[in-house]
């Protein structure tokens, strides 16, 4: 693709992605749609959340733990700072990306199939006939319902993650129950967490924006839709990765 052809395109994305966050304030004001699509979201993507979260956990205690016990410099002892660690690798970083991600790959492609096909059946074109605004009737509910449900996502993937890891060294560690909850939060503060969770409705606000790009612009019948459904993934996991790695620098600058 040439580089005038990329700038075009990023400027037809950025003007959409303007375009859902004006009918955002719609889709709140009338709020039927986008609880339906808030419903899809969050109980479709929740068993691979949950999923994911215990598996994240589980082998981050294995790992972490292995580490921390061969150490040359502290040795076996240190092992009483795995909680705190488990803690600020899951909830600062493992829970936020990987729930972002996983999203960006069932809804942006769910998003980006759904469009796609009311584009190709002409139902976008009926809805605009009536005089009706497709950003307010079917963009802002759904990027809406993204950004309200991702964070909520991020919150038991996060969970699951520490409840699998403290279940995990209670079976085979040998940290005491009292000495693992004590060294949980000993490291991890509450204005460190809210912004990692926080930041996950901007990942939300990716996702949205690009399966709905992608639907609206799906052209050639199924295959058309299979194309949209492609690119919503695509370009969802790449806004994901790339806003996590520009808020979290942002959120240190604000927070020191």
């Amino acid at each position: 693709m040439r580089p005038s052809a990329i700038i075009e395109e990023i400027g037809h994305l950025t003007h959409f992605a303007l375009s859902a966050a004006a009918a955002l304030p719609s889709a709140i004001l009338k709020p039927a749609e986008t609880v339906r699509q808030f419903y899809r979201v969050l109980i479709g993507s929740l068993p691979i959340t949950l999923v994911a979260g215990v598996a994240i956990g589980l082998v981050l205690w294995m790992h972490v733990r292995e580490v921390i016990t061969r150490s040359s410099l502290a040795g076996p002892t240190a092992v009483q700072y795995l909680p705190t660690a488990l803690a600020l690798a899951v909830v600062l970083e493992f829970a936020p990306i990987g729930a972002g991600i996983i999203i960006a790959g069932r809804v942006g492609a769910s998003l980006g199939a759904e469009i796609g096909a009311m584009r190709t059946t002409e139902q976008i074109d009926a809805i605009e006939v009536l005089g009706l605004s497709s950003m307010r009737q079917l963009v802002g509910p759904r990027v809406c319902a993204c950004m309200l449900a991702l964070p909520i996502l991020t919150i038991f993937m996060a969970a699951l993650a520490l409840t699998s890891a403290y279940a995990a060294e209670m079976m085979a560690g040998t940290l005491t129950s009292a000495q693992y909850e004590e060294n949980t939060w000993k490291g991890l503060q509450l204005e460190d967490a809210l912004p990692a969770v926080a930041k996950t409705a901007v990942f939300g606000f990716m996702v949205g924006v690009s399966g709905c790009f992608f639907g609206m612009r799906a052209v050639g019948g199924t295959e058309g839709v299979g194309r949209a459904a492609t690119g919503g993934v695509e370009l969802a996991t790449f806004l994901v990765l790339l806003a996590n790695v520009l808020l979290v620098k942002l959120i240190q600058v604000l927070i020191l």
